[in-house]
Formats: structure tokens, C-alpha cells, sequence
């Protein structure tokens, strides 16, 4: 039997949240490159697999699923030994839905306000607004978190890789104050504790945080 293929990129938070779940429940991926800064997703190949032209792309047999929150809930309930990830249980499913709609509709969709105009388009615009829009969230998740462990309950959650691939891409720019959220800091720390973190995520989220600045230098300095 074929692996699946996952069409991805390092720097892709989206990309890193379906690592982290394959390495989760033990699923060995085919792993296809796609270089988003040199447009790779924009070819007339890759528009055929996927016309959204988005990453991360799963190409699992004659399925092929794009999203990165479809695809982690696609791999647990096809290759999963069990549900925990992604409960079968109506109400814990709904709980867990509700934090990737969090991730793609606040965490990321505020990343992306910031980071895109500066990655693609030239842009010099990091202002305090765009930043403080995505502290905002944290606000959202300290409360989540204020009791419990993990986004979700007691456990972990594919909500956690969504929001934590995001949430480490941009701590930098945006940082988390240890004494306002003191419980995302510290689901943070628990959630580097993973033994396959720093290859699935870690590196990836350096890489694009490093990127940025180095962008948004030469942005500025071409002004």
C-alpha cells in the first residue's frame, strides 16, 4: 500500500499541524516540497491536484484533500489507532471543531493579515494594530486554557497542533506577556515537551519567523 503524499512547506503553519498529527498516530508520509516563494504552488500541476493552490495538499490514493484542518481530522479518522485526536463523540467533536474554525477564522487568518502584504507584496506595514489583533487571540486562549491542559479538555487535541503551529510562527513578532497568559505559556512549554516537536514544528516555525524579519528588513530598505 502506497504512503499518502502531502504536498508542504517547512515555513507553513498549516503544513506543520498535519506533520505534527501524522507523527502522532505514527503515519509515515510521502513528502513533496513545494517552495511557496518561488511560486511552486502556482504551477499548472499543482493547480490540477488542488485549485484552491494551497498548502498543505494530501493525496492519499484517488482522494485528495486540501486544508490543513480537513486533512489532520482526514488522517486520525482513516489511520488512527483510536479517536482521542478527533473524537467521535458528537460533543467533543464539536469542541474540537470549534478551535480549528479558531485557528483558520482568528489565529491564522490574523498571521496572515501581517505576514502575507510583507512575504509577497513589498509591504513595510508591522504596525502595533496588526500586532495587538493577534494578541487578541491570546486573550481567547488563556480563558480556553484556564482550567484544563489542552485546548480542548484533559487531552490532547488536533486543535492543539493547529493553534500551536500558528501560535509558534508568530510569538515573536506579536509576544505572548507571561503575566497576562500565563496558562498559553505554559500549554506551549507542554506542548514542546512532544518527543517529534522540534523536527515537525520547531524548525519550520524558526525558519518562517526568520524570514519574516528578513523581509520586512529588506522592505524597509528598499523604501
Amino acid at each position: 500500500m502506497s504512503k499518502p503524499v502531502l504536498y508542504y512547506a517547512k515555513l507553513s503553519p498549516p503544513a506543520r499541524a498535519v506533520l505534527l498529527t501524522a507523527k502522532a498516530i505514527d503515519l509515515e508520509l510521502e513528502l513533496k516540497p513545494i517552495n511557496l516563494m518561488k511560486g511552486e504552488h502556482l504551477t499548472p500541476e499543482f493547480i490540477k491536484i488542488n485549485p484552491q493552490h494551497t498548502i498543505p495538499t494530501l493525496v492519499d490514493g484517488d482522494a485528495v484533500v486540501y486544508d490543513s484542518h480537513a486533512i489532520c481530522a482526514y488522517l486520525v479518522e482513516k489511520y488512527a489507532k483510536d479517536d482521542q485526536l478527533y473524537p467521535k463523540d458528537l460533543v467533543k467533536r464539536a469542541l474540537v471543531d470549534a478551535r480549528l474554525h479558531f485557528d483558520s477564522g482568528h489565529l491564522f487568518a490574523r498571521l496572515r493579515f501581517l505576514y502575507e502584504p510583507i512575504l509577497y507584496y513589498g509591504s513595510t506595514d508591522c504596525s502595533m494594530d496588526k500586532i495587538a489583533y493577534i494578541q487578541k487571540c491570546y486573550e481567547i486562549m488563556e480563558q480556553f486554557l484556564k482550567t484544563e491542559p489542552y485546548l480542548c479538555g484533559d487531552v490532547m487535541t488536533i486543535g492543539d497542533f493547529c493553534c500551536l503551529a500558528t501560535v509558534t510562527s508568530v510569538n515573536e513578532v506579536a509576544p505572548i506577556d507571561e503575566f497576562k497568559f500565563p496558562n498559553v505559556l505554559a500549554w506551549l512549554t507542554r506542548m514542546a515537551e512532544l518527543p517529534y516537536y522540534m523536527e515537525t514544528n520547531e524548525e519550520g516555525a524558526e525558519e518562517l519567523k526568520n524570514l519574516f524579519k528578513e523581509k520586512l528588513a529588506e522592505n524597509r530598505g528598499a523604501k
